[in-house]
């Protein structure tokens, strides 16, 4: 997949995950995951304008890894790729707020938030409109967008 990519100039996004959650210390382990992941790809020619890192939120995880993944998401930031937050009506959103998955806008709305005050750049979630919504006010009191509608 690195090779097409590369051949073809295409972003490619490199998401967490492993076949178990035997870490020793999560977020370094992690990190080391993905900066070996890096390594993969550059090795096949992607360019580094075309990496996109997603610490894969809800893949290989208890509810408290990704609890703490969510609160140091700024060490995955500092890699300077930018990143992909992929949240949306996740497990361990139903978990803390005891609903089920069509009830999870604002849990993920909150987690959206948090991402984008840590430095994520992008998100996939289910319900664009509230979202976006969202995302657009943070952007503005963070001085990162526009502040008034057009």
């Amino acid at each position: 997949m690195a090779g097409v990519a590369a051949t073809y100039g295409a972003p490619i996004i490199l998401m967490h995950n492993r076949r178990d959650m035997a870490y020793r210390d999560l977020i370094s382990d992690m990190i080391a995951d993905l900066k070996e992941s890096i390594r993969i790809v550059k090795e096949a020619g992607v360019k580094d304008e075309n990496i996109i890192l997603d610490p894969g939120i809800g893949f290989a995880k208890t509810v408290e890894h990704n609890l703490e993944v969510m609160r140091r998401l700024d060490e995955f930031a500092a890699l300077g790729y930018p990143l992909l937050l992929g949240t949306s009506r996740k497990r361990f959103i139903g978990h803390v707020l005891g609903v089920p998955v069509e009830e999870r806008v604002e849990g993920t709305g909150a987690t959206v938030c948090l991402g984008i005050m840590k430095g994520v750049h992008i998100v996939r979630v289910h319900d664009v409109l509230p979202i976006a919504r969202m995302a657009k006010m943070m952007d503005a009191m963070l001085g990162k967008g526009e502040s008034g509608h057009r």
